[in-house]
Protein backbone atom coordinates (compact mmCIF):
# COMPACT_ATOMS: atom_id res chain seq x y z
CA UNK A 1 0.00 0.00 0.00
CA UNK A 2 2.69 2.48 1.00
CA UNK A 3 4.50 1.84 -2.79
CA UNK A 4 0.93 2.13 -4.23
CA UNK A 5 0.63 5.54 -2.41
CA UNK A 6 4.38 6.80 -3.37
CA UNK A 7 3.38 5.85 -6.97
CA UNK A 8 0.26 7.91 -7.48
CA UNK A 9 1.53 10.59 -5.38
CA UNK A 10 4.58 10.90 -8.04
CA UNK A 11 2.10 10.47 -10.99
CA UNK A 12 0.32 13.46 -9.66
CA UNK A 13 2.59 15.21 -7.72
CA UNK A 14 1.83 18.89 -7.09
CA UNK A 15 4.98 20.20 -8.58
CA UNK A 16 2.98 18.67 -12.09
CA UNK A 17 0.35 21.98 -11.69
CA UNK A 18 2.87 24.36 -12.48
CA UNK A 19 2.67 23.30 -16.35
CA UNK A 20 -0.92 22.79 -16.24
CA UNK A 21 -3.12 20.52 -14.68
CA UNK A 22 -3.04 16.57 -15.58
CA UNK A 23 -6.09 14.95 -18.10
CA UNK A 24 -7.08 12.55 -14.77
CA UNK A 25 -8.30 15.95 -13.43
CA UNK A 26 -10.18 17.29 -16.21
CA UNK A 27 -13.33 17.01 -13.89
CA UNK A 28 -13.60 20.03 -12.03
CA UNK A 29 -15.67 18.82 -9.84
CA UNK A 30 -13.99 15.87 -8.97
CA UNK A 31 -11.51 17.40 -7.24
CA UNK A 32 -10.68 18.67 -3.80
CA UNK A 33 -11.21 21.99 -3.15
CA UNK A 34 -10.27 24.33 -0.78
CA UNK A 35 -12.94 26.55 -0.48
CA UNK A 36 -11.53 28.55 3.26
CA UNK A 37 -7.97 29.31 1.34
CA UNK A 38 -4.50 29.26 2.84
CA UNK A 39 -3.12 31.31 5.95
CA UNK A 40 0.05 31.32 7.32
CA UNK A 41 0.96 32.18 11.37
CA UNK A 42 4.19 33.30 12.62
CA UNK A 43 5.88 31.56 14.96
CA UNK A 44 9.37 32.98 15.41
CA UNK A 45 12.89 31.25 15.19
CA UNK A 46 12.61 30.51 12.03
CA UNK A 47 9.58 28.69 12.22
CA UNK A 48 5.54 29.42 10.41
CA UNK A 49 2.01 27.62 10.11
CA UNK A 50 0.58 26.89 7.21
CA UNK A 51 -3.26 26.42 7.20
CA UNK A 52 -5.73 25.00 4.80
CA UNK A 53 -8.88 23.34 4.78
CA UNK A 54 -10.38 20.91 2.16
CA UNK A 55 -14.06 19.96 1.58
CA UNK A 56 -13.41 16.17 1.95
CA UNK A 57 -10.70 13.48 3.72
CA UNK A 58 -7.73 14.57 1.82
CA UNK A 59 -3.63 14.64 2.88
CA UNK A 60 -2.08 17.98 2.94
CA UNK A 61 1.56 18.91 0.76
CA UNK A 62 2.83 22.09 0.79
CA UNK A 63 5.69 23.11 -1.39
CA UNK A 64 7.59 26.27 -0.50
CA UNK A 65 10.41 28.30 -1.92
CA UNK A 66 12.47 31.30 -1.40
CA UNK A 67 11.45 32.31 -5.28
CA UNK A 68 7.76 32.87 -6.84
CA UNK A 69 8.70 30.70 -9.57
CA UNK A 70 9.43 28.05 -7.39
CA UNK A 71 12.95 27.00 -8.02
CA UNK A 72 14.40 24.84 -5.17
CA UNK A 73 11.31 23.78 -4.06
CA UNK A 74 11.01 21.72 -0.91
CA UNK A 75 7.72 19.59 -0.26
CA UNK A 76 6.40 18.38 3.16
CA UNK A 77 3.12 15.85 3.77
CA UNK A 78 1.45 17.35 5.72
CA UNK A 79 -1.39 15.31 8.23
CA UNK A 80 -4.92 14.13 6.78
CA UNK A 81 -7.41 16.24 7.07
CA UNK A 82 -10.11 14.38 8.76
CA UNK A 83 -13.94 15.05 9.92
CA UNK A 84 -12.35 15.24 12.67
CA UNK A 85 -10.63 18.54 12.78
CA UNK A 86 -13.80 19.32 10.23
CA UNK A 87 -10.93 18.65 7.52
CA UNK A 88 -8.49 21.24 8.75
CA UNK A 89 -4.71 20.84 8.34
CA UNK A 90 -1.62 22.45 9.08
CA UNK A 91 2.14 22.19 8.64
CA UNK A 92 5.00 23.56 10.23
CA UNK A 93 8.09 24.61 8.25
CA UNK A 94 11.28 25.17 10.04
CA UNK A 95 14.76 26.39 9.50
CA UNK A 96 13.69 29.19 7.12
CA UNK A 97 16.07 31.71 5.99
CA UNK A 98 15.94 34.80 7.84
CA UNK A 99 15.00 38.13 5.94
CA UNK A 100 13.33 36.34 3.39
CA UNK A 101 10.01 36.33 1.49
CA UNK A 102 8.48 32.40 1.42
CA UNK A 103 6.14 32.00 -1.23
CA UNK A 104 4.30 28.52 -0.73
CA UNK A 105 1.16 26.61 -2.29
CA UNK A 106 -0.83 24.25 -0.38
CA UNK A 107 -2.49 20.72 -2.66
CA UNK A 108 -4.63 18.21 -1.35
CA UNK A 109 -5.08 14.33 -1.96
CA UNK A 110 -8.19 13.20 -2.45
CA UNK A 111 -7.73 10.59 0.49
CA UNK A 112 -10.98 8.24 -1.10
CA UNK A 113 -9.43 8.81 -4.61
CA UNK A 114 -5.23 8.79 -5.02
CA UNK A 115 -5.39 10.24 -8.33
CA UNK A 116 -7.49 13.24 -7.80
CA UNK A 117 -5.19 16.29 -6.80
CA UNK A 118 -6.65 19.65 -5.87
CA UNK A 119 -5.60 22.61 -7.71
CA UNK A 120 -3.11 24.52 -5.57
CA UNK A 121 -3.78 27.67 -3.39
CA UNK A 122 -0.70 30.02 -3.05
CA UNK A 123 0.59 32.18 -0.55
CA UNK A 124 3.69 33.89 1.12
CA UNK A 125 5.09 35.22 3.91
CA UNK A 126 8.17 37.16 5.09
CA UNK A 127 10.85 35.79 7.80
CA UNK A 128 12.45 38.00 10.40
CA UNK A 129 15.45 39.86 9.33
CA UNK A 130 18.31 38.37 12.00
CA UNK A 131 19.17 42.30 12.94
CA UNK A 132 17.31 45.69 13.12
CA UNK A 133 18.40 45.94 9.37
CA UNK A 134 15.12 47.47 8.50
CA UNK A 135 12.01 48.89 10.19
CA UNK A 136 9.37 46.41 10.66
CA UNK A 137 5.53 47.18 9.87
CA UNK A 138 2.79 45.73 12.21
CA UNK A 139 -0.70 45.69 11.76
CA UNK A 140 -3.36 44.95 14.34
CA UNK A 141 -6.95 45.08 14.61
CA UNK A 142 -10.35 42.59 16.24
CA UNK A 143 -13.47 42.13 16.26
CA UNK A 144 -14.82 40.55 12.96
CA UNK A 145 -18.07 40.65 12.02
CA UNK A 146 -19.51 42.07 14.82
CA UNK A 147 -22.69 44.12 16.61
CA UNK A 148 -24.55 42.44 13.22
CA UNK A 149 -22.83 43.85 10.52
CA UNK A 150 -21.85 41.21 8.68
CA UNK A 151 -20.40 40.39 4.59
CA UNK A 152 -22.72 43.41 2.65
CA UNK A 153 -22.03 42.58 -1.39
CA UNK A 154 -23.14 46.31 -2.35
CA UNK A 155 -20.20 47.37 -0.10
CA UNK A 156 -17.73 45.05 -1.10
CA UNK A 157 -17.41 42.87 1.49
CA UNK A 158 -15.07 42.96 4.35
CA UNK A 159 -12.72 45.96 2.80
CA UNK A 160 -10.70 46.70 6.02
CA UNK A 161 -8.31 43.27 5.01
CA UNK A 162 -7.79 44.46 1.98
CA UNK A 163 -6.79 47.92 3.01
CA UNK A 164 -4.45 46.32 5.42
CA UNK A 165 -3.07 44.09 2.67
CA UNK A 166 -2.05 46.74 0.83
CA UNK A 167 -0.13 48.23 3.25
CA UNK A 168 1.92 45.37 3.19
CA UNK A 169 2.35 44.23 6.80
CA UNK A 170 4.91 42.37 7.94
CA UNK A 171 2.73 40.45 10.71
CA UNK A 172 -0.59 40.87 11.92
CA UNK A 173 -2.01 40.68 15.09
CA UNK A 174 -5.54 40.02 15.75
CA UNK A 175 -6.05 40.67 19.56
CA UNK A 176 -9.21 38.71 19.42
CA UNK A 177 -13.23 38.77 19.12
CA UNK A 178 -11.93 36.89 15.72
CA UNK A 179 -15.69 36.14 15.21
CA UNK A 180 -19.16 36.70 17.00
CA UNK A 181 -20.54 33.57 17.81
CA UNK A 182 -22.90 35.15 20.69
CA UNK A 183 -24.36 37.90 17.76
CA UNK A 184 -26.92 36.36 14.79
CA UNK A 185 -26.89 38.33 11.85
CA UNK A 186 -30.45 39.28 9.91
CA UNK A 187 -30.41 39.71 6.32
CA UNK A 188 -31.58 43.27 6.40
CA UNK A 189 -30.79 46.13 8.99
CA UNK A 190 -32.55 49.80 8.65
CA UNK A 191 -30.21 52.90 8.96
CA UNK A 192 -30.96 56.05 10.49
CA UNK A 193 -31.39 57.60 7.13
CA UNK A 194 -33.42 55.00 5.82
CA UNK A 195 -30.86 52.89 3.74
CA UNK A 196 -30.72 49.12 3.81
CA UNK A 197 -27.02 47.32 4.70
CA UNK A 198 -27.73 43.41 3.52
CA UNK A 199 -25.89 40.84 5.25
CA UNK A 200 -25.04 37.40 3.76
CA UNK A 201 -26.69 35.31 6.93
CA UNK A 202 -25.61 31.29 6.58
CA UNK A 203 -27.51 28.85 9.36
CA UNK A 204 -24.42 29.17 11.84
CA UNK A 205 -24.69 33.15 11.86
CA UNK A 206 -28.36 32.96 12.12
CA UNK A 207 -28.44 32.18 15.82
CA UNK A 208 -26.19 32.05 18.77
CA UNK A 209 -23.57 29.53 18.40
CA UNK A 210 -23.80 26.29 20.73
CA UNK A 211 -23.05 23.43 18.96
CA UNK A 212 -19.15 22.32 17.44
CA UNK A 213 -20.47 23.00 13.91
CA UNK A 214 -21.89 26.70 14.84
CA UNK A 215 -18.91 27.65 16.27
CA UNK A 216 -16.72 26.17 12.77
CA UNK A 217 -19.98 28.24 11.04
CA UNK A 218 -19.02 31.07 12.02
CA UNK A 219 -15.08 30.97 11.38
CA UNK A 220 -16.18 29.57 7.97
CA UNK A 221 -18.22 32.32 7.29
CA UNK A 222 -15.89 34.91 7.57
CA UNK A 223 -13.93 33.26 5.38
CA UNK A 224 -16.31 33.49 2.37
CA UNK A 225 -14.72 36.86 2.34
CA UNK A 226 -12.36 37.26 -0.67
CA UNK A 227 -10.70 40.30 0.85
CA UNK A 228 -9.95 38.41 4.26
CA UNK A 229 -8.81 35.02 2.42
CA UNK A 230 -6.61 37.15 0.03
CA UNK A 231 -5.23 38.50 3.37
CA UNK A 232 -4.97 35.81 4.60
CA UNK A 233 -2.79 34.44 1.73
CA UNK A 234 -0.03 36.78 2.05
CA UNK A 235 -0.11 38.47 5.52
CA UNK A 236 1.37 35.51 8.61
CA UNK A 237 -1.19 35.78 11.44
CA UNK A 238 -0.48 36.11 15.34
CA UNK A 239 -4.12 35.26 16.55
CA UNK A 240 -5.44 35.53 20.10
CA UNK A 241 -9.19 35.66 21.54
CA UNK A 242 -11.81 37.72 23.69
CA UNK A 243 -15.18 37.21 24.90
CA UNK A 244 -17.27 36.90 21.81
CA UNK A 245 -15.18 33.39 20.59
CA UNK A 246 -17.76 32.39 23.14
CA UNK A 247 -19.97 34.45 24.43
CA UNK A 248 -20.21 38.01 25.72
CA UNK A 249 -17.94 38.80 29.10
CA UNK A 250 -18.20 35.27 29.14
CA UNK A 251 -15.75 32.98 31.71
CA UNK A 252 -16.46 29.69 32.62
CA UNK A 253 -18.80 29.70 35.61
CA UNK A 254 -20.95 32.51 33.88
CA UNK A 255 -24.43 32.04 34.64
CA UNK A 256 -26.42 31.67 31.35
CA UNK A 257 -30.41 30.03 33.18
CA UNK A 258 -32.00 33.17 31.74
CA UNK A 259 -30.46 33.41 28.73
CA UNK A 260 -33.10 32.69 26.37
CA UNK A 261 -31.25 31.83 23.26
CA UNK A 262 -29.32 28.79 25.00
CA UNK A 263 -30.07 25.95 25.08
CA UNK A 264 -26.44 25.27 26.58
CA UNK A 265 -26.45 26.31 29.94
CA UNK A 266 -22.49 25.29 30.82
CA UNK A 267 -20.56 28.26 29.72
CA UNK A 268 -17.42 26.05 30.59
CA UNK A 269 -18.82 23.38 27.47
CA UNK A 270 -19.60 26.67 25.14
CA UNK A 271 -15.81 27.96 25.68
CA UNK A 272 -14.46 23.99 24.70
CA UNK A 273 -16.10 24.18 21.43
CA UNK A 274 -15.16 27.45 21.25
CA UNK A 275 -12.07 26.44 21.52
CA UNK A 276 -11.93 23.41 19.53
CA UNK A 277 -13.23 26.05 16.37
CA UNK A 278 -10.68 28.49 17.28
CA UNK A 279 -7.48 26.30 16.99
CA UNK A 280 -9.09 24.60 13.98
CA UNK A 281 -9.60 27.57 11.86
CA UNK A 282 -6.71 29.72 12.43
CA UNK A 283 -2.92 28.92 12.02
CA UNK A 284 -2.20 28.61 15.70
CA UNK A 285 0.12 26.25 17.04
CA UNK A 286 -0.76 22.68 18.04
CA UNK A 287 1.46 22.12 21.43
CA UNK A 288 1.89 18.97 22.59
CA UNK A 289 2.23 19.44 26.32
CA UNK A 290 -1.04 22.03 26.46
CA UNK A 291 -3.02 21.46 23.29
CA UNK A 292 -5.25 24.54 24.36
CA UNK A 293 -2.68 27.29 25.70
CA UNK A 294 -2.91 30.26 23.55
CA UNK A 295 -0.21 32.43 25.75
CA UNK A 296 2.81 32.52 23.54
CA UNK A 297 6.30 34.56 22.27
CA UNK A 298 7.28 35.42 19.37
CA UNK A 299 10.46 36.53 18.51
CA UNK A 300 10.56 38.74 15.60
CA UNK A 301 14.49 38.91 15.09
CA UNK A 302 16.63 41.11 17.65
CA UNK A 303 13.76 44.11 16.98
CA UNK A 304 10.74 42.64 17.95
CA UNK A 305 9.72 40.39 20.41
CA UNK A 306 5.50 39.82 20.92
CA UNK A 307 3.72 38.29 23.99
CA UNK A 308 0.40 36.83 22.92
CA UNK A 309 -1.30 36.71 25.88
CA UNK A 310 -4.79 34.56 26.96
CA UNK A 311 -7.05 36.99 29.24
CA UNK A 312 -10.17 34.55 28.82
CA UNK A 313 -8.86 31.28 30.20
CA UNK A 314 -7.79 31.60 33.62
CA UNK A 315 -10.07 34.32 34.98
CA UNK A 316 -11.93 34.13 37.64
CA UNK A 317 -15.85 35.74 37.99
CA UNK A 318 -16.12 39.23 37.16
CA UNK A 319 -17.06 40.85 40.44
CA UNK A 320 -16.95 44.38 41.59
CA UNK A 321 -12.53 44.53 41.14
CA UNK A 322 -11.65 45.30 44.95
CA UNK A 323 -9.78 42.16 45.62
CA UNK A 324 -6.43 42.98 47.24
CA UNK A 325 -4.75 39.61 46.68
CA UNK A 326 -4.35 37.26 43.92
CA UNK A 327 -6.40 34.22 44.24
CA UNK A 328 -8.61 31.93 41.84
CA UNK A 329 -11.48 34.63 41.96
CA UNK A 330 -9.06 37.87 41.12
CA UNK A 331 -7.53 36.00 38.73
CA UNK A 332 -6.62 37.71 35.15
CA UNK A 333 -4.17 36.01 33.40
CA UNK A 334 -3.85 32.83 35.95
CA UNK A 335 -0.72 32.03 38.43
CA UNK A 336 1.56 29.76 35.42
CA UNK A 337 0.31 32.41 32.74
CA UNK A 338 1.97 35.33 35.09
CA UNK A 339 5.30 33.23 35.89
CA UNK A 340 5.55 32.39 32.60
CA UNK A 341 5.49 36.41 31.42
CA UNK A 342 7.42 37.46 34.07
CA UNK A 343 10.16 34.88 33.21
CA UNK A 344 10.14 35.43 29.17
CA UNK A 345 9.96 39.58 30.05
CA UNK A 346 13.15 38.93 32.25
CA UNK A 347 14.64 37.14 29.33
CA UNK A 348 14.00 39.00 26.13
CA UNK A 349 16.04 41.19 25.06
CA UNK A 350 14.76 42.97 22.06
CA UNK A 351 14.68 46.43 21.42
CA UNK A 352 10.34 46.02 21.06
CA UNK A 353 8.49 44.69 23.18
CA UNK A 354 4.34 44.08 22.36
CA UNK A 355 2.06 43.02 24.71
CA UNK A 356 -1.17 41.41 22.65
CA UNK A 357 -3.98 42.03 25.41
CA UNK A 358 -7.21 41.56 24.56
CA UNK A 359 -8.98 42.96 28.21
CA UNK A 360 -7.99 46.65 28.11
CA UNK A 361 -5.80 47.34 31.23
CA UNK A 362 -6.70 51.24 32.05
CA UNK A 363 -10.03 51.17 30.52
CA UNK A 364 -13.13 50.89 33.10
CA UNK A 365 -15.67 47.64 30.89
CA UNK A 366 -18.50 47.14 32.79
CA UNK A 367 -20.23 44.23 32.87
CA UNK A 368 -23.49 45.43 34.43
CA UNK A 369 -24.75 45.78 37.65
CA UNK A 370 -22.12 46.30 39.57
CA UNK A 371 -19.19 44.16 38.14
CA UNK A 372 -16.22 44.69 35.44
CA UNK A 373 -15.32 42.80 32.40
CA UNK A 374 -11.52 44.35 32.55
CA UNK A 375 -8.82 45.53 34.99
CA UNK A 376 -10.57 48.73 36.03
CA UNK A 377 -12.88 49.06 38.94
CA UNK A 378 -13.38 53.13 38.02
CA UNK A 379 -12.56 53.94 41.74
CA UNK A 380 -11.25 57.16 42.05
CA UNK A 381 -8.58 57.61 44.41
CA UNK A 382 -5.46 54.87 45.12
CA UNK A 383 -5.90 52.18 42.80
CA UNK A 384 -7.73 48.97 44.06
CA UNK A 385 -8.70 45.95 42.50
CA UNK A 386 -7.28 42.33 41.61
CA UNK A 387 -3.38 42.12 40.64
CA UNK A 388 -3.60 40.29 36.88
Amino acid sequence: MRRSLAAGAGMLSPAMFAAGAPAILSAQGARPLLPQGVASGALGDGRAIVWSRADRPARMVVEYSTTESFRDVRRVRGPAALEAADFTARVVLADLPVGQRIFYRVTFQDLTDLRLWSEPSAGSFSTAASESSRDVKLAWSADTVGQGWGINPDWGGLRLYDTMRRAEPDIFVNCGDTIYADQPLVSEVTLDDGRVWKNVVTPEKSKAAETLDEFRGNHRYNLLDEHMRRFNAHVPQIVTWDDHEVRDNWYETRDLSKDERYRVKSTALLAARATQALFEYTPLPNRGDDPERLYRRIVHGSAMDIFALDMRSYRGANSENRQTTLDATSAILGAEQMVWLKQHLAASRATWKVMVASVPIGLVVRDFPDHFEAVANATDGAPLGPPL
